[in-house]
């Protein structure tokens, strides 16, 4: 029997923009034209100010750990535990929960404010997830 496989984010015409840009090894976020707000998730108007009046850009893949959790146990497909479910604070200022890599799942390892810089994990030829790991240097 084959194992359960991660959950896939489904794409919509207001995220196409963000799955595509990962797809290419890209972070893309959106700025708003009316008062340069910058925001994640993606939607069709800013957060801020309604405005429907946004363009999307390549994020710096930059940022810092805000917080995490380590999650224990064995419930979600796809995932051997443990593995920290982290919130990523971008260097332009949105924040996003993402997967880490390339470090253990420890507390000793996941430092808050640690640098991070942005790597990308193709689960199938649709999807790509953006994941975090220790920046280098």
């Amino acid at each position: 029997m084959a194992e359960p496989q991660r959950a896939r984010p489904k794409p919509t015409p207001e995220t196409q923009h963000f799955w595509d840009g990962t797809k290419a090894g890209e972070l893309r976020l959106q700025r708003c034209d009316a008062c340069a707000h910058v925001f994640f998730p993606p939607r069709p108007f800013c957060p801020s100010c309604a405005s429907r009046k946004v363009s999307v850009f390549k994020a710096s893949g930059k940022g810092f750990l805000y917080s995490y959790v380590i999650n224990h146990r064995p419930a979600a497909p796809g995932f051997t535990p443990p593995y920290a479910i982290a919130v990523v604070e971008l260097a332009e200022g949105p924040r996003m929960m993402s997967n880490m890599i390339d470090c253990p799942q420890t507390p000793e390892a996941l430092e808050l404010d640690m640098k991070l810089e942005v790597a990308f994990e193709a689960l199938d030829d649709k999807i790509t997830l953006p994941v975090f790991r220790p920046a280098k240097g």
